[in-house]
Parts: C-alpha cells; sequence; structure tokens
C-alpha cells in the first residue's frame, strides 16, 4: 500500500557546523517509537553519523536521508552536513524537500554557514521553521540570537511571505522542545512540538500523479548485493518495481533501463515498496548509469528536469602514484590506473568534487582543505597509497582577467589574543572589516582574504591563541589575482641519507630545530624529518651512529634523552608542506618530503 501524497512531509535540517542538527534528528527517531525499547538504550552514538570519521571528527560530512511515522503522516527526514567545505552536500540535497528546520545556537547565534543554507533554502521556496536550541547553555541570549535570525530572513528572504516563520526553542541533547521559551530548564517536554510543527507548519508536496514518472537524483548509494541505489523525491507520476524508465543523462542522451527495486527509508534501515507516489523521497535499484544531476524519467515520455549544479570548488591538490624509495610496501592499491578509478568512483557521489587527468596524476578539486583531506583520510583506509602536492586555488577566468576566490573570515577570540591573531592576518595581507566586542564577552573579528592566504592559518592560529580561537570562513566571490604570499614557515630538516634514525644523530638534530621522527624509524634521502629553526633547508644525517672506541669516560656513555618529537596529523602536514614537498600518504604512514629526491638536482632547481 502506497502513502497518500497529502499526508508526506519532505523536511532538511540544516545548520551551522555544531548547532546540533544530527542530535536533534536523532532525538526525533528515539522519540517516533520506531525502536524497540532496547535499541534507543544500545544506540548512544548519534545514530545519522555513521561513517568512521563523522564519529571522529564530530562533523557530518555526507547528507543522509531517514523517516519516520507520525500517526498517519510520513515524515521523510535530510540531515545535511554544517560544515562550508561540505556544502555541496546541501546544494544537492534541498531540491527533496519542502520546507526546512534551521537550528541556531542559543549561544553562538547566526554563523557563516548558517547564512549560506538559509540563503539556499529560502531560493528554493522552502519553508522555514527556526529552533533556538541548545538553551541550557550558560551563555544563552535568546533573545538577541532571535534578532540576530530576524535580520538574517530580511536580508536572504526572496519574498515577504518568508518572513513569517515559526519560532521554537529545544536542549536537542535532551530531546526536549517548547514551543514558547521556558522559565527554567526544569520544565518537562519532549519533541511532539516539533512532530506537530513539521506537520502543520510545513506543506505536503505538490504532486501530479498521473503524469508520467519524473525524479532527479540527487543522491547515489551502493552495497554489494543490489548494486547502485538511485535517490530522489519523485517529481510526478509513480514507480513499480520491473518499470521501464528512461535515463535522461547530462550530455542530452537517453538510456534505458528497468527499476528492480523500489525502497522507501525507515530510520536506519529501507523498506521495499511496491509502489511509490509523487512526493516521496524513494531509492531505485536497476540503473546502473545512474549519476546525480541527471533525471529518470517514465519510458514513452522521457522529459529532463534541470541539471543539477552546485558551486564551483575553490582549492585543488595535484595526485598520483607514490614515487618515493618506500612505495608499495604498505599498500594494497599503488598504481595510477588503481586511484584513478578510485577517484571516478568518488564524484559519482561527491558532488563537489572535480577530478582531471594531468598526465602523471590527477588534479583533485574540492570546497576547501577538509574537504580534500577526508577524501585523502578515506583512501588511505581503504589501503590506497599515492603522494599529494600543496594545495593551490582554483582560479577562473572572467572577461580575460584571471580571478581568485575571496572569502570571509570570521574569528572570535578572548582579547588577551587579539594581538598574534592581527599580527599573523597583517602578513597575510587580509582586509580588517569589522572589530567589536562580542556579547559572548570574546572580541569578534570580521576579515576578507583570498583563499590562498587561509592554508595553513587555523593551526597557525590554534598555536598563537592557545586553542582559545574559534573561526569560520565562506567563500564570498572572486577578485583580480593578487601578489604572491612569501613563504611564513622556516626551511625543513632534510634526511641526507637513507637508513634507520640512530638516537645519537638525532640528539644533534635536535638542536637544529623540531623533529617529526623519533629514534629506530626508517628514512630516506630527501625526506623532511623537522622544521628548521632558520629560513632554510638543512640537510642533516640522522642515521649515523657513534663510533666505539676503547676510550670510556661518564660524559662519554651518557643515556641520550631526546625530546619526543611533534606528529603531525593529516590536516597539519597539508598546511606544512610547500611548493617543492610533497605529503606521501600511506595506509599505516604520513610522511614528507622533498618533491625533488637528489639533493643535488635540488640546488640546481634552487638556482633557476
Amino acid at each position: 500500500m502506497s502513502q497518500d501524497p497529502s499526508k508526506i512531509r519532505n523536511i532538511a535540517i540544516i545548520a551551522h557546523v555544531d548547532h546540533g542538527k544530527t542530535t536533534l534528528v536523532d532525538g526525533l527517531l528515539k522519540q517516533s517509537h520506531m525502536f524497540r525499547d532496547n535499541q534507543a538504550e544500545m544506540s548512544q552514538q548519534l545514530i545519522m553519523d555513521s561513517l568512521d570519521q563523522e564519529r571522529e571528527r564530530g562533523i557530518t560530512i555526507t547528507a543522509k536521508v531517514t523517516a519516520v511515522q507520525h500517526g498517519d503522516y510520513r515524515i521523510n527526514i535530510v540531515d545535511t552536513p554544517g560544515h562550508a567545505d561540505f556544502s555541496g552536500e546541501v546544494e544537492r540535497t534541498l531540491n527533496m524537500a519542502d520546507g526546512c528546520i534551521l537550528i541556531v545556537d542559543a549561544q553562538e547565534g547566526v554563523m557563516p554557514q548558517t547564512k549560506f543554507v538559509l540563503g539556499k533554502a529560502l531560493a528554493l521556496e522552502l519553508k522555514p521553521i527556526v529552533i533556538i536550541n541548545k538553551i541550557d547553555k550558560s551563555g544563552a541570549r535568546i533573545a538577541q540570537v532571535e534578532d540576530e535570525v530576524a535580520d538574517l530572513f530580511l536580508e536572504l528572504a526572496v519574498h515577504d511571505s518568508q518572513l513569517q516563520y515559526p519560532t521554537y526553542y529545544a536542549v536537542g541533547r535532551d530531546g526536549r522542545a517548547w514551543q514558547d521559551a521556558p522559565s527554567g530548564l526544569d520544565s518537562p517536554g519532549n519533541l511532539d512540538v516539533i512532530f506537530n510543527a513539521i506537520v502543520n507548519d510545513i506543506p505536503a508536496p505538490a504532486v501530479e500523479l498521473d503524469k508520467p514518472f519524473q525524479m532527479l537524483v540527487a543522491a547515489l548509494a551502493w552495497d554489494n548485493f543490489k548494486g547502485k541505489y538511485a535517490i530522489g523525491r519523485i517529481s510526478r507520476g509513480t514507480i513499480k518495481p520491473g518499470q521501464m524508465v528512461a535515463l535522461c543523462k547530462k550530455d542530452g542522451s537517453l538510456a534505458k533501463a528497468k527499476v528492480e527495486q523500489v525502497f522507501t527509508s525507515y530510520v536506519t534501515s529501507k523498506l521495499e515498496s511496491e509502489m511509490a507516489v509523487a512526493g516521496d523521497i524513494v531509492q531505485l535499484t536497476g540503473i546502473s548509469d545512474a549519476q546525480i544531476g541527471e533525471t529518470i524519467a517514465d519510458a514513452d515520455n522521457p522529459e529532463a528536469l534541470p541539471v543539477l549544479e552546485v558551486e564551483a570548488p575553490t582549492l585543488q591538490i595535484s595526485l598520483g602514484p607514490n614515487t618515493s624509495p618506500f612505495k608499495g610496501r604498505e599498500a594494497e592499491f599503488s598504481t595510477s590506473r588503481q586511484i584513478g578509478e578510485r577517484l571516478r568512483k568518488e564524484t559519482e557521489t561527491n558532488v563537489g568534487l572535480k577530478v582531471e587527468d594531468n598526465g602523471i596524476g590527477f588534479l583533485v578539486s574540492g570546497r576547501g582543505e577538509l574537504h580534500l583531506s577526508v577524501l585523502i583520510e578515506t583512501m588511505r583506509r581503504e589501503g590506497y597509497e599515492f603522494e599529494v602536492g600543496r594545495p593551490q586555488v582554483v582560479t577562473r577566468m572572467e572577461d580575460g582577467v584571471e580571478k581568485e576566490p575571496v572569502e570571509e573570515l570570521i574569528i572570535e577570540v578572548p582579547a588577551e589574543h587579539v594581538g598574534a591573531v592581527q599580527t599573523e592576518l597583517g602578513q597575510r595581507r587580509a582586509n580588517l572589516k569589522e572589530q567589536f566586542a562580542s556579547p559572548k564577552g570574546t572580541t569578534k573579528l570580521i576579515y576578507e582574504l583570498p583563499t590562498r592566504a587561509l592554508l595553513g592559518l587555523r593551526n597557525t592560529l590554534m598555536t598563537a591563541t592557545k586553542g582559545t580561537i574559534i573561526m569560520n570562513s565562506l567563500v564570498t566571490g572572486y577578485q583580480p589575482l593578487g601578489i604572491a604570499l612569501k613563504q611564513l614557515r622556516n626551511g625543513a630538516l632534510v634526511a641526507f641519507e637513507a637508513g634507520t634514525t640512530m638516537p645519537y644523530s638525532l640528539e644533534t638534530a635536535e638542536a637544529r630545530g623540531t623533529l617529526f621522527i623519533g629514534p629506530a624509524e626508517q628514512v630516506y634521502a630527501g625526506q623532511i624529518i623537522g622544521l628548521n629553526s632558520r629560513q632554510e633547508d638543512l640537510e642533516i644525517n640522522v642515521c649515523k651512529a657513534k663510533h666505539l672506541t676503547n676510550m670510556r669516560s661518564k660524559s662519554s656513555d651518557g643515556v641520550v634523552q631526546l625530546t619526543t618529537p611533534t606528529i603531525l596529523s593529516l590536516e597539519q602536514s597539508l598546511d606544512f608542506i610547500e611548493n617543492d614537498e610533497l605529503l606521501e600518504a600511506t595506509p599505516k604512514s604520513l610522511r614528507l618530503r622533498k618533491r625533488e629526491l637528489d639533493p643535488l638536482k635540488r640546488k640546481r632547481a634552487a638556482k633557476r
């Protein structure tokens, strides 16, 4: 039995990163009474953040669709990422919804990604519901945040009706929400008020059941048993298993296919359906060539919907097969063909990513450092090894002028660290637009700067402010390409020869700078083993052992005391490398190296 379209509600959950989207969705799932009691109790982790990296990083990376039944109503929920680097996920999934729940932190208020996602939602004319979340925070400022949200709607609204929106108040972590701001946090509450708001305030999908079938593919999934799943909202008509359809491809061609099975979402799983109707979000199998942005239509009346377009990437890296002396030791997949196949598979589901073959390897373009580092980490965990170059901005030509992306950077930091922040951003030629005392008791700085000036900034400021800084950025436009920024990092300590590191040599190297390796590690000539305390690179032998003699003394036979080496994370490694350096990524190791391993060739290249 298919669902009555008037009883379907399609809702997208949107917000800035860490404002509580996924936590609220999990609360809705648990209070929908679609879990057994023991299942809900066992699910201590976030149900929707199912990927390993999502749980480790504490962020949502991919948009996911789930559904709950509330009385007679079927509610399809799209949980979207909040980080700007994954905004392509937001853009491709919002068209499946008829309304959106905008979640705003009661302390942080409106943030850059709040503006981005709300602007996209209002442009698609989604009906909004606002939830002021985390009202139990000690620094909650509900009235001011309500004013910030009202100002944001005034700025972004497409027409006057969008200025009328219901506002609710919640503590998503506890699964409690209220229609009016509670006088005390001991007030009883649950999420029924949110369920009712979705049913009453979000319109049913506008459907044409009697027209030929049509559906835009907004997402793809895969498993080893059914193959590819094409996910999207049915725009019109109905679909049944075994029905013949036409796939309207991006190049205008048509391909015939047969729908094998029709699935609808059910909490964290999917249910096979005998028929699905317009307005519902479904997953179809059997259409192996489907790509995101293409249309699946009736075989006899194939009409294509507009192709899904997302904003252009802003950063790119070169990614190719590993060429170091240690290649093939730690990975299962290391050839250019294997890497290329994996990258092409990624572009099918990751719409914000672009891959070009540059002869030796590949140019991979994405929305930001985090977007690219998540891809690198995913491939490492799958058994791939490769080398990565320094991130570069993606420029574009407009009227014969080369232009680069510009971002608005919003920083909140305690007053005592403002000087360190301004000094660093001054060196990067950032333009300070605004500075004022934040209601949270910190200083708020708003800068405008090119994307390339952001490379490596987060780690530098984290160190300079002792981890107290909060920074967010969003691409705001393009400007003519500016002058190159000088290298802000000191030179590197480079291994002089291959071998095993010795404590005796490392003790000498420690006096020259900061080490990234410890004793008894394998290194090769040209590998970066530390950061020099001076501007130039320094070659150093860390494999030399202390020669034994027949002379003994208390001083010469003392135990070597080494400082614990600094181990760089993946993001820190990407920030560290310069244009003449590479990051070697394998399932077991991250190694920094010079692009040219031969020291004589490096010196000749430096003189040119």
